[in-house]
């Protein structure tokens, strides 16, 4: 039988972490109140870069269109592309994949993608600059993803 100590800090130390097990971290609830874009495949054919990005919409309402003004980098920094990704209707708390080709890039040369602005953002109570304010980004690649 486990044997319980009588002192005060250890009994608020088990206390504290009972009562916040389980709770949302105030990291996750940030993550939650917007869109986050993942980069999540990037592949090569023929000559042109096939991008695969999962984006989540936790936002109040459903967004009808998404359009991110993005910038590639190639592994020395340099600006390769800018470009309009429409990812289209974003619903609200649907995991939506888009993909894009992007046009004589070879993934392998890829070290960065910048999204730059938030061309379009139309919803219900929703504008560019709400879904710019409230965008986060993260990647599964060696291929930077910022916002």
């Amino acid at each position: 039988m486990p044997r319980l100590s009588t002192q005060p800090w250890a009994l608020c130390l088990a206390l504290s972490a009972a009562l916040t097990q389980g709770l949302p971290t105030q990291a996750q609830e940030a993550k939650q109140a917007g869109i986050s874009i993942e980069l999540n495949a990037a592949q090569t054919r023929e000559g042109h870069c096939l991008l695969s990005f999962l984006a989540e919409n936790q936002m109040e309402t459903g967004v009808d269109q998404a359009v991110f003004e993005t910038v590639l980098f190639d592994t020395e920094g340099q600006v390769v592309q800018l470009s309009l990704f429409d990812f289209q209707a974003l619903p609200k708390a649907r995991a939506r994949l888009r993909q894009f080709q992007v046009q004589d890039v070879l993934c392998e040369n890829l070290g960065r993608i910048l999204v730059n602005g938030v061309e379009a953002c139309e919803g219900v109570d929703t504008t560019p600059e709400i879904c710019a304010a409230n965008l986060t980004t993260s990647t599964r690649l060696n291929i930077e993803l910022v916002g």
